[in-house]
């Protein structure tokens, strides 16, 4: 039956990319060929004399999901204390199993996850850097994978959760006239089934896998509803700092393969 259901995903035209030598290659089919690279920041609430003692820290996570992106994340989690912190991501999507690996680091972390972006604040002489939190941002493509990895995970109402197909890194533009062998065939339904297994594993609802593979990548990405989010577990939290929900289904996974490996508290 398994097997039935992964062929059917496959003439679907369900084609994602599966790994070259250990590395992905697989992009988000609709993402521009310039986009920037993920960078990750701490960043610091304010303005300073509004919240005083109380102003939170976040970390922002912006840009396109590179097969860089886990070394620099790993570099990251080394620099900064990032257990049972706070990631707000804004992304196009990017490499599959990059985004994976993220999210799993992420989950190791026990990290709260969120969708917004940093508005940066007039520089006082003196004073840290600060940021408002803004709830316009887009998560796309593989981003809301990313997302899963979050033990706590929150999106605001206003951000934009959006899926669709992921196609073969290097036939996704004129996707439709494309060929594919059959080892591309083979390494789809390997990819189809890491992606479902990892799903799962976050604590995720096969409808989100399901949903995505409707959406072509020459159709405009589609929007995923409150009620989606919620009825396919991207969100489990009403709020984004204050602890308001249980922890996500799903285990505390640890980075395979990584050197971003923490324990929780």
């Amino acid at each position: 039956m398994k097997g039935c259901f992964l062929g059917a995903l496959v003439l679907a035209g369900a084609f994602l990319l599966a790994p070259v030598n250990e590395s992905s290659v697989a992009e988000n089919s609709l993402a521009n060929d310039a986009a920037a690279p993920m960078r990750f920041e701490l960043r610091t609430e304010g303005p300073a004399e509004q919240c005083s003692r109380q102003c939170r820290t976040w970390f922002s996570a912006t840009g396109s999901i590179t097969d860089g992106t886990v070394h620099e994340f790993e570099l990251f989690a080394k620099k900064f204390d990032l257990r049972g912190a706070t990631l707000v991501v804004n992304s196009e999507g990017g490499s599959v199993l990059a985004a994976l690996a993220i999210g799993r680091i992420i989950r190791s972390l026990g990290m709260t996850t969120s969708v917004g972006t940093a508005s940066l604040l007039p520089s006082v002489l003196g004073d840290a850097e600060r940021a408002t939190l803004s709830p316009y941002a887009d998560c796309e493509s593989m981003c809301p994978f990313m997302l899963l990895g979050g033990i706590r995970r929150h999106v605001p109402a206003e951000a934009r959760v959006m899926v669709h197909q992921i196609w073969l890194g290097g036939k996704r533009k004129g996707a439709l006239a494309a060929s594919y062998s059959a080892e591309e065939l083979t390494l789809v339904q390997r990819d189809v089934g890491t992606l479902a297994s990892y799903t799962i594993e976050m604590g995720g609802d096969i409808k989100l896998i399901e949903t995505a593979l409707r959406i072509p990548p020459w159709e405009p990405l589609y929007k995923l509803s409150a009620e989606e989010l919620r009825d396919m577990r991207i969100t489990n939290a009403n709020q984004l700092f204050e602890a308001d929900t249980p922890i996500a289904v799903g285990s505390v996974a640890s980075s395979k393969g990584t050197s971003a490996q923490a324990s929780r508290n």
